[in-house]
This record gives C-alpha cells, sequence and structure tokens, in this order.
C-alpha cells in the first residue's frame, strides 16, 4: 500500500520560505507521477505542481510564477517543493499526491489515487 507522509509546513511570514517534504514508501515508483495540490478554508483543492518520477516532466500552477520548485531524490522516495516568497494568499493546507500513471489532466484532483493527510501552511502578514 502506497503511503505518503508530508512534513515541511509551519508559520511563516510575508516573504519567507518554506521546504515541503514528501516521503513515499510502499511501492513502485519508477513510473509514478507525484503532485502538490494545496487546499484553503472554504476553497477547492487546487494544483500546485506535478513531477514524474523518472524523466523530465515538470509542471506548475500559473500562480507559482518561479517562486516555487518541485523536486525529487529517487534514491529516498522522497518529493519536495521549495516556496519562496511567501504571500498569505499562500496559506492552506498542502498535500503530497501520486499515480501510476501519468495523465494529462495532471492538474486534476482525480487524476491521483493516493494522498497525504496534508500539512499546514500558514503565512503571517
Amino acid at each position: 500500500q502506497v503511503q505518503l507522509v508530508e512534513s515541511g509546513g509551519g508559520l511563516v511570514q510575508t516573504g519567507g520560505s518554506l521546504r515541503l517534504t514528501c516521503a513515499a514508501s510502499g511501492g513502485t515508483f519508477s513510473s509514478y507521477v507525484m503532485a502538490w495540490f494545496r487546499q484553503a478554508p472554504g476553497k477547492e483543492r487546487e494544483f500546485v505542481a506535478a513531477i514524474k518520477w523518472i524523466g523530465r516532466m515538470i509542471n506548475y500552477a500559473e500562480f507559482v510564477k518561479g517562486r516555487f520548485t518541485i523536486s525529487r531524490d529517487n534514491a529516498k522516495n522522497t518529493v519536495y517543493m521549495q516556496m519562496n516568497s511567501l504571500a498569505p494568499e499562500a496559506a492552506a493546507v498542502y498535500y503530497c499526491t501520486a499515480d501510476p500513471t501519468y495523465s494529462s489532466r495532471y492538474c486534476e484532483p482525480g487524476s491521483y489515487a493516493y494522498w497525504g493527510q496534508g500539512t499546514q501552511v500558514t503565512v503571517s502578514s
């Protein structure tokens, strides 16, 4: 059974940085696509970034605007997301997700079979 465990969330001031970590286990990830979504109170879950476990496919949501970077460490079965220049509107629960198959609908939550429990990011103004 695939398990995803996020960490690295917390409280940061506007303009600050955080690095989220997603540790994956229980699967063979060579063909997986991994992604980060976020959900703020009262809002729908939205796509942030995705990366294939093997290969060069990386996609970002438009609002990232070069401030976030998704990366992976295959040897550690870990995916990261470095978030810089954080603004209050970035506050949300951030979820790591995974699926064995890459879909052209990679920005839709329904394209992913496995989800972590989420990590809270709070940005103070």
